[in-house]
């Protein structure tokens, strides 16, 4: 790519990548684009579903297409926090810092809900400020640094659910669907007949931080940055604007990280699309992966059945459409 990167070269690198994943990872591809779009915006995704859906073959299959440092946890509940971070070892008479594996460009926490809160904390500072503090002394991740974690959402046996705050940190909650039958014969095909053919590398680091700060840099109206508060605020049982669904059935809405995740999310999706502006269908189909994990739900909602992706339907359904601005495009927030 040249210095300056066109919506239109943008998009093409997108579908080199799409076509390179899609070697490996059959259908999925709404999936694939939300895991792509947390890629372009630096920012971390949470993949639920159950066991056997690909959920790592798709990360890993990730971290080699966009050719960046790959590491995985396999967290389980006996793992301590040194393990994730790294710990300082004396060595001739001087403590040195060894690296944990959460030094990486993209990191994989595998079932992440398996270790116990302490060492899911671990990762807190490190999903925030990019750094590690261990022993007073602060220790910068690599850039660009991206979580994609998974959970097994029906075996909760031995897990512990991610507090608030650290759901909070993910950009997006992806749900892994079954794959449908056509697609389900391809993976047989693919996968009990020779071997499987190996992903090549179509992006590279710098490549990825050249094109993350594009989508902070693509012009968003402040009609739309009002458009995604206005749907963050309907979440809020007690404001105004609310839907009774959501006064009904919602104990806590979305924080401000979800508007963040709205129009970030939505600039790199317009920009994979080759267009060169934020629109409204892009904050609509980001929704619900911006906003799912970010509910608290009564126990009314489990009574009657009700789930986060209704509750977002419903404020969507309530505002389907923003308030046209005269004001002139605007950035959106860093968050």
């Amino acid at each position: 790519m040249n210095d300056e990167i066109t919506p239109q070269q943008f998009a093409e690198s997108i579908a080199a990548v799409r076509a390179e994943v899609g070697k490996i990872i059959v259908g999925q591809r709404d999936l694939v684009d939300t895991v792509l779009i947390g890629a372009l915006c630096e920012g971390h995704v949470l993949l639920e579903g159950v066991p056997g859906l690909g959920k790592t073959k798709l990360l890993a299959t990730l971290g080699k297409v966009l050719d960046v440092e790959f590491g995985r946890i396999q967290f389980t509940p006996d793992l301590m926090p040194a393990d994730i971070l790294g710990t300082n070892v004396l060595q001739r008479d001087e403590f040195v810092f060894h690296e944990g594996p959460v030094f990486a460009n993209l990191l994989l926490a595998d079932e992440i809900n398996r270790a116990t809160p302490k060492t899911q904390s671990a990762l807190l500072e490190a999903m925030q400020e990019r750094s590690v503090t261990l022993g007073g002394d602060s220790h910068p991740l690599p850039r660009p640094f991206l979580v994609m974690a998974t959970q097994n959402p029906i075996e909760q046996e031995g897990t512990y659910p991610l507090p608030e705050a650290q759901l909070d940190r993910f950009l997006f909650k992806a749900i892994v669907a079954f794959p449908p039958a056509d697609d389900l014969v391809e993976i047989l095909r693919r996968t009990t007949a020779g071997d499987e053919p190996e992903p090549q590398p179509v992006l590279d680091g710098n490549t990825l931080l050249r094109m993350a700060r594009l989508v902070r840099q693509l012009p968003a109206g402040n009609h739309l940055l009002r458009y995604a508060a206005t749907l963050v605020e309907a979440t809020h049982p007690q404001s105004p604007i609310a839907p009774e669904m959501v006064k009904t059935y919602v104990r806590n809405g979305a924080s401000p990280r979800g508007a963040q995740a709205l129009v970030l999310g939505g600039k790199a999706r317009a920009l994979m699309e080759g267009r060169p502006n934020l629109a409204t269908e892009d904050i609509w189909a980001l929704a619900p992966m911006a906003l799912r994990h970010r509910l608290v739900l009564g126990y009314d909602a489990l009574a009657d059945g009700v789930s986060p992706d209704d509750i977002v339907e419903a404020v969507v359904a309530a505002h389907p459409e923003p308030v046209e601005s005269s004001d002139q495009p605007a950035s959106a927030a860093a968050h």
